[in-house]
């Protein structure tokens, strides 16, 4: 009984020191690069959106990443009529359930989610995305170094190539459509893209701030001036 509530006691702990020993890779900075963010959507909506759905994002919100409504309409709406419309996927729950073993994850909020659990939701997806590796012991025969034993298959396989592990290390087996750097340079896209789906605002709360503090800075001068006048016979 002492030793269960011992190990009860320091499984936080354990947890923790087992966290810190993942390596996350920096993703690069999407924040105020429109046509990344661009470039995001249309990997999201032609990859991800196929089994992930974003329904707490619609599609006009697009408009604040320069898109028009007939942009968005050829280009980014596969399952969907309207541009107000919410970013839902067609397929079923219960199948998915059947597929996978579970049903895929909501990705509106996916990038604050971890960083919520890694610091960096940010870094986390850039290196999820880019360290699959071939695994025939799982089921879709995809494995992830910072997910171990996920269900979820490599989606990106046919860009990327297929990887290989080789002594604790990632090797390209099989080169993809893309090189390594033109592969990063999309998946940097996407997680901006995703990054973004979780506070549009972001940029807008940002700029906001410091036109706030600015205004309070000067408001300050006056205030500071108004006190020294009322203030000059009494002292």
């Amino acid at each position: 009984m002492k030793k269960l509530l011992t190990i009860l006691l320091f499984a936080p702990l354990m947890a923790f020191a087992a966290g810190a020993t993942l390596h996350l890779d920096a993703a690069p900075d999407r924040s105020n690069d429109i046509p990344a963010l661009q470039r995001g959507a249309k990997t999201f909506v032609n990859y991800c959106l196929n089994c992930h759905s974003a329904s707490y994002m619609r599609y006009n919100r697009l408009h604040d990443l320069g898109l028009s409504d007939a942009q968005i309409k050829d280009n980014l709406m596969f399952t969907a009529d309207k541009v107000g419309e919410l970013m839902r996927t067609a397929m079923q729950r219960d199948e998915a359930r059947i597929w996978f073993g579970a049903p895929p994850p909501d990705l509106t909020l996916i990038a604050r989610a971890r960083a919520s659990e890694f610091g960096s939701g940010a870094d986390w997806l850039y290196t999820y995305l880019r360290t699959f590796y071939r695994d025939d012991a799982r089921p879709t025969g995809w494995n992830n170094v910072v997910f171990a034993n996920v269900g979820m298959p490599h989606v990106f396989w046919e860009l990327q190539g297929e990887q290989v592990m080789v002594d604790h290390k990632l090797t390209l087996a099989k080169p993809g459509k893309l090189t390594a750097q033109e592969y990063d340079e999309m998946v940097a896209d996407l997680v901006g893209y995703l990054k973004y789906m979780g506070e549009p605002v972001s940029e807008f709360r940002k700029n906001l701030g410091v036109i706030v503090l600015i205004a309070l800075s000067v408001l300050f001068v006056f205030a500071y001036a108004l006190k020294r006048e009322f203030w000059k016979d009494i002292h």
